[in-house]
């Protein structure tokens, strides 16, 4: 195997990676694993639970426009699609990453809702991979749309 062979090997096995991790932590909220200890930062009450359930479906909706708005664009990985556009348009005239800062309020969400020390790492974890993937997806970004930092320069998150 040849260097280059080498390098493209470890970029792939890293975007893959990065959203393998992704997919594992947002069904960790979902399965309840009798060996994790639940221990709660404090008492929920419905206040909390009703903000909770309010930002999992406000960010829900936002991710479903998102999803949207890409169309033909979605694709799990950082690297952009090769046939793929630059959507600058409806949310994304807003805001560069609404996908990702979605999936992270929906997690925040579920830490709201529970409280509890496992869902705050959870989410701590989400936030910090998907912080990884947006660097990585800007800079794919930047290197195959010309015109991409002056979308950054209008859109600054």
């Amino acid at each position: 195997m040849s260097k280059f062979q080498l390098k493209r090997f470890l970029k792939k096995s890293y975007e893959f990676s990065l959203v393998l991790f992704q997919f594992f932590i947002i069904i960790l909220h979902f399965i309840h694993l009798e060996f994790i200890p639940k221990k709660e930062i404090m008492q929920v009450n419905f206040i909390f639970s009703f903000v909770g359930f309010l930002l999992i479906i406000i960010s829900t909706i936002v991710m479903l426009i998102s999803i949207k708005d890409l169309g033909r664009n979605l694709s799990p990985f950082p690297r952009p699609i090769v046939n793929g556009n630059l959507t600058t348009s409806g949310i994304y005239s807003f805001i560069r990453h609404p996908m990702y800062y979605s999936l992270i309020l929906i997690s925040f969400g579920f830490f709201i809702t529970k409280l509890s020390f496992y869902h705050l790492c959870l989410t701590i974890s989400l936030a910090l991979i998907i912080k990884f993937k947006i660097i990585l997806e800007e800079k794919y970004l930047n290197k195959k749309f010309k015109n991409y930092f002056i979308y950054t320069d209008k859109v600054k998150y």
